[in-house]
């Protein structure tokens, strides 16, 4: 196998708008990465299985039987219910629900069971403690999946979207890796359930939790097969999407990283634990790593705008000269995070007659939704960025970086060569040579 590196490990990201495959030696250096839309719908977890059944098929076959290792990172908080065997139910509760998908039917008994009060007159009001407290978590996404199901929770499994997979690659759908079950209750700090989530009739749907960068065991024969790899290939615990690039990005004491992608993710590692609506605090490489994920994002750019509209007109924004207007791109009603609220509306308007001025308000609306994130973060405990470091697609946009460095008062650097598949295809060479745990 001259020219290929044995062994080297794999990395794939389940993101919003679709997947991502990287190819990475023992030492972590890329050797080839690629990406490509999802077969069907999102919210169709067969499209996840597909997508990467046909990514590897396009790597050649002396990488694949080089690759040693393997872990998968998805979006935080994209659930689905599932039978004990990881196949799917039938018709429109076989789809998953998005982690944007809020259910504020549910909150009241989500805060409920995150904060062990089971009375059935617990008050709804005031800010939730836990982000499993929230409309917009994974908890309310689960009780909203579990009051449709045909069969009593206990005879099925709640999955997240890198979970579910990562059953497949074992044929065994026992595991939840930890960062991607913070909002479905999980509590990093004391490695348990919060309050009675684990007492509930339903909570043998629960995965068993597993560390990030765990070794679980090896590919399963006809998953082995399916994707032209070595039986020998090590499933590793992965991490969610945003935890993934911050991975790749290696910040350093000081540091800020921002995924702009579909979404606006922030991340910072800190000294302690930090908790809150909407807040996600994760351990991560032995450290915590907290940060938030607005709804916002590149993809409202996307709702007026095609990729070449973008491209040409915001090269004609003169970041010097501000618009004037205030407004909040959200792609539709609801935030997560800085403001954890399900009934936040956007304010798109009024719009410009000029489309460089349209697209030149929306940057400033996302550095805007980018400062509160950051100053949410540093009121919570978190230390002052001094530095930003910018992954994603939106990371290739020079004007909005101006606008951004311009709103934040710190340097920012774009990096969007980085991405979240690299960070997983290095989590698993981790495990390749002898390294600290992850967790």
């Amino acid at each position: 196998m001259a020219g290929v590196p044995s062994p080297c490990a794999l990395g794939l990201d389940l993101g919003s708008s679709g997947l991502r495959l990287a190819a990475c030696n023992a030492s972590g250096d890329l050797l080839v990465e690629q990406a490509a839309a999802y077969p069907a719908a999102f919210s169709d977890p067969t499209s996840w299985r597909e997508g990467l059944v046909d990514l590897c098929a396009r790597l050649s076959p002396e990488l694949r039987a080089s690759v040693g290792a393997i872990a998968i990172d998805g979006t935080s908080g994209t659930l689905l219910l599932c039978h004990r065997d990881g196949s799917l139910l039938e018709g429109a509760l076989g789809q998953a629900l998005s982690y944007a998908t809020a259910c504020p039917e549910q909150v009241r008994r989500a805060r409920q069971l995150s904060e062990g009060d089971d009375r059935a007159d617990a008050s709804s009001d005031g800010a939730a403690a836990s982000p499993a407290a929230s409309a917009s978590g994974s908890l309310a996404r689960a009780l909203r999946l579990l009051e449709a199901a045909p069969a009593p929770g206990a005879e099925l499994l709640l999955r997240h979207q890198a979970d579910w997979l990562m059953g497949w690659l074992l044929a065994d759908w026992r595991w939840g890796e930890a960062t991607n079950n913070l909002r479905l209750g999980w509590d990093p700090l004391h490695w348990r359930w919060q309050g009675t989530i684990a007492f509930q009739p339903w909570s043998p749907a629960l995965p068993r939790i597993c560390a990030s960068g765990s070794v679980l065991g090896r590919l399963a024969a006809a998953t082995a097969h399916s994707l032209g790899l070595s039986a020998s290939c090590q499933v590793v615990a992965g991490s969610t999407d945003a935890n993934a690039a911050v991975l790749a990005a290696a910040p350093g004491p000081g540091d800020g990283v921002a995924v702009l992608g579909t979404t606006l993710v922030l991340k910072q590692f800190c000294s302690q634990p930090l908790q809150g609506p909407g807040l996600s605090c994760h351990r991560v490489a032995g450290r915590w790593l907290v940060g938030g994920a607005s709804n916002s994002g590149a993809g409202v750019l996307g709702q007026f705008f095609s990729p070449a509209q973008l491209a040409e007109l915001s090269r004609q924004i003169d970041p010097s000269r501000p618009t004037g207007l205030e407004l909040r791109p959200l792609p539709g009603r609801g935030e997560r995070f800085p403001v954890d609220d399900p009934d936040l509306e956007p304010i798109l308007g009024p719009r410009p007659v000029s489309d460089v001025h349209f697209l030149q308000a929306l940057l400033e609306g996302l550095a805007a939704i980018e400062q509160a994130g950051w100053q949410r973060l540093s009121s919570l405990g978190a230390p002052p960025i001094q530095r930003v470091i910018s992954l994603g697609g939106g990371a290739r946009n020079p004007q909005w970086r101006r606008l951004r460095q311009q709103r934040l008062g710190v340097p920012v650097l774009n990096r969007p060569g980085l991405s979240a598949a690299l960070g997983m295809a290095r989590l698993a060479a981790s495990t390749l040579k002898p390294t600290p745990e992850l967790r």
